[in-house]
């Protein structure tokens, strides 16, 4: 992979973490209780989901 490629795939795993962290945070608190989701965990999960860890 060059490295414009892994720029480019992290640029878009950055971004892809930050829309998913902000939908966690903003997610109506029921729904986030329907899908047992603790909003304050939203980087942790945002994370796991977009990194892997």
């Amino acid at each position: 992979m060059t490295m414009m490629q892994t720029l480019r795939q992290r640029m878009q795993q950055r971004a892809a973490y930050l829309r998913t962290r902000r939908e966690i945070e903003t997610m109506p608190l029921d729904v986030a209780l329907d899908l047992d989701i603790d909003r304050n965990d939203a980087h942790g999960i945002a994370a796991r989901a977009v990194y892997g860890y």
